[in-house]
């Protein structure tokens, strides 16, 4: 029993996460493994799946495996689904591997349990003592822990609140739970359910709806058949305008023009901020699929509460445009935390300097001009300098590289590399580095050198601030491999090696979910159409790993992607990352030549968008290292014009 308790309508709202107790079941035959370590995997894989059967049985057959924390984990965490919970073995796990990675791991999925229940009093007890704080679901439930004791939490929440891909089951009941103390209004939840559908949440948007005062399957019907509620009249109460709302963004994600028609159509029965609403989602489709007409549409949404989504887009749409005046205008509207990232800060910044106020300008300038990213390097060219090299941090000694190899996070971060087991390799490194300063983080990105983990340097070595050494920042491995390929093929290698430490961070085997391999993350099929093409005899699937195989075929297509794109380092980049046709298709839909900067900063994809400017950050500084001399990233982006504009080759070469 619980001290503190919901009411009746809560807790049946909060049942979404609701899991039946686990079903005893029949012994199974003992399964054979090749090796304790596939046996260790198998366990792992049923931790997963909450086969609390499997995983007791194979914990029991690997009594003297190397890593017995991880054992005793993979077999408790199945259980935190049955009732009761068995809190007695998770105090005990956590007094015993008190101040370890899988420690904290198991108190968040603890958490998570406290908070589905509603044990408040434990979880008050358990949350202080969550080290990482890094889960969303986890946070709702803190909030909604303080909401029970009678705090007012309406400003953390919405604070919290803002990506639904994260939600789970708990930031739904969060939000009911506000509704319920009157601390959100009808607007607030609104505001949710359309957050979470523009995300394409929809699962999200159906729970949030159980907040609101709509009619059982009217958010579901305007998210899955929204010309039903156009069939419909948009006369009615709230709850049929937003739903007419919610539909008319549905449809703006593959038809703008029907949306827009079947707004003007119903905005008689709409508010002007509705009407507003209506256009900002049409907006936002606009903006993403790179419309010219997108501006006229953000303009139209003037009033509407925008999604963080929708702030960057309608900047990005002014920026494509040309128009400072809106720019300046949309990023002095974002949120507060919005507004500092080191983006928006330099493009305000650009903004300021058009409208002829350069002390404002250099003044933003100056905010991120120390900072090692894309933006940090613009910036620190619109103050008059280049990109150099900072001079390196004093080496750690082997004193203090010893240090890091007697470090028992690391060395269970080791067992699982060798195990191929990356995630979990990650977390046990990632947790001990929370706790040095930046002598030992280089310390610790040396002995990742030593270890040949040259992902692992990268990472660390990037977390320092004033004590740098970018020769652990941007390593070059297989430099006469790669010098050859390059030197063939006239292309840059600073280019190639911010291309890979993008793609893989050196990791040798890496693959990704998509299915790319090696250090050039080269998908299988462009792999054989590489090697058809320059001639290689007797090419296998199986040689993509092999470096000198890899940096071949990797190299050869970058070259194939910068020929067809006009020798465009950030289309071919994008084109690297996104396939060929699409950044043809992005700079078919511009109306003049932009800056580079502002190509990359308008791709429609987030993981692109996001990679080219790491990959043309990266090569700036790699070109610094192999050269000895300051650079331009501004050079280096040049300009990008319509298709056609210059008269290049824009044929498909793939």
């Amino acid at each position: 029993m619980f001290p503190r308790k919901w009411s009746a309508a809560f807790l049946a709202a909060c049942a979404f996460a609701s899991i039946p107790a686990a079903q005893a079941q029949p012994p199974r035959k003992a399964e054979l493994y090749a090796s304790d370590e596939d046996m260790f995997g198998a366990l792992r894989d049923a931790a997963r799946r909450d086969d609390a059967t499997k995983a007791l049985d194979l914990a029991s057959r690997l009594s003297n495996f190397s890593i017995p924390s991880y054992i005793e984990y993979y077999r408790l965490k199945p259980q935190l689904k049955l009732t009761p919970l068995p809190t007695a073995a998770i105090r005990d796990f956590l007094k015993r591997y008190d101040g370890t990675a899988i420690a904290d791991r198991l108190r968040n999925d603890w958490l998570l349990e406290l908070g589905r229940v509603g044990d408040w009093e434990t979880f008050d007890e358990q949350y202080p003592q969550f080290a990482l704080d890094d889960d969303t679901q986890v946070k709702c439930y803190a909030l909604m822990s303080k909401l029970d004791r009678g705090q007012n939490v309406s400003a953390e929440a919405r604070a919290l609140l803002v990506s639904p891909n994260q939600y789970g089951d708990a930031c739904p009941a969060l939000v009911l739970a506000l509704v319920e103390r009157g601390q959100f209004s009808a607007d607030d939840a609104w505001y949710q359910v359309r957050l979470a559908a523009e995300s394409n949440q929809l699962g999200a948007a159906r729970k949030l709806s159980l907040a609101t005062d709509a009619p059982e399957g009217l958010v579901a019907q305007a998210l899955d058949k929204p010309a039903a509620i156009f069939a419909r009249s948009a006369s009615g109460p709230r709850a049929v305008h937003e739903a007419f709302l919610l539909a008319v963004g549905r449809v703006a994600r593959n038809d703008i023009d029907a949306a827009g028609a079947a707004l003007l159509g119903g905005s008689s029965y709409l508010s002007p901020q509705e009407v507003a609403i209506g256009w900002s989602a049409i907006a936002l489709q606009s903006a993403k699929s790179l419309q010219p007409v997108a501006l006229e549409y953000w303009k139209k949404a003037a009033g509407a509460p925008l999604s963080p989504e929708g702030y960057q887009w309608w900047v990005r749409s002014a920026l494509r445009a040309g128009d400072w005046t809106m720019v300046r205008t949309g990023i002095e509207a974002m949120p507060a935390a919005l507004k500092k990232d080191p983006a928006w800060t330099y493009w305000l910044g650009r903004a300021l300097k058009a409208q002829g106020d350069k002390t404002g300008a250099e003044e933003k300038f100056q905010s991120i001009a120390k900072q090692t990213n894309f933006y940090g390097q613009l910036a620190l060219e619109e103050l008059g300098q280049k990109i150099t090299i900072p001079p390196r941090a004093v080496a750690p000694t082997d004193e203090e590289v010893a240090v890091m190899a007697q470090n028992a996070g690391f060395r269970r971060a080791m067992q699982f590399f060798d195990m191929n087991m990356r995630f979990e390799g990650y977390r046990e490194w990632n947790w001990e580095l929370r706790r040095m300063n930046e002598r030992q983080h280089l310390a610790a990105a040396e002995f990742a050198r030593q270890n040949n983990l040259l992902d692992r340097m990268v990472n660390t070595s990037d977390r320092t601030k004033i004590e740098v050494d970018f020769t652990q920042r941007f390593p070059a491995p297989f430099n006469d491999i790669m010098h050859s390929n390059t030197q063939m093929l006239g292309l840059d290698r600073a280019w190639v090696y911010g291309l890979i430490r993008q793609e893989s961070r050196f990791v040798m085997a890496a693959r990704s979910h998509v299915g790319a391999s090696g250090l050039m993350q080269i998908m299988p099929g462009t792999a054989r159409e590489v090697a058809r093409k320059i001639g290689l005899a007797g090419f296998s699937a199986g040689q993509i790993n092999d470096v000198n195989t890899n940096i071949l075929l990797g190299t050869n297509y970058l070259n194939f992607v910068l020929q067809s794109l006009d020798g465009s380092q950030p289309l071919a980049t994008a084109a690297y990352n996104a396939g060929p046709k699409r950044p043809k298709a992005w700079r078919a839909t511009l109306t003049r030549p932009v800056e580079g900067a502002i190509f990359a900063e308008t791709i429609p994809f987030d993981e692109t968008r996001g990679y080219v400017k790491n990959v043309m950050s990266n090569a700036t500084y790699y070109a610094a290292l192999f050269d000895n001399k300051p650079q331009s990233l501004k050079a280096r982006l040049g300009t990008v014009a319509p298709k056609g504009y210059d008269g290049g080759n824009n044929g498909d070469a793939f």
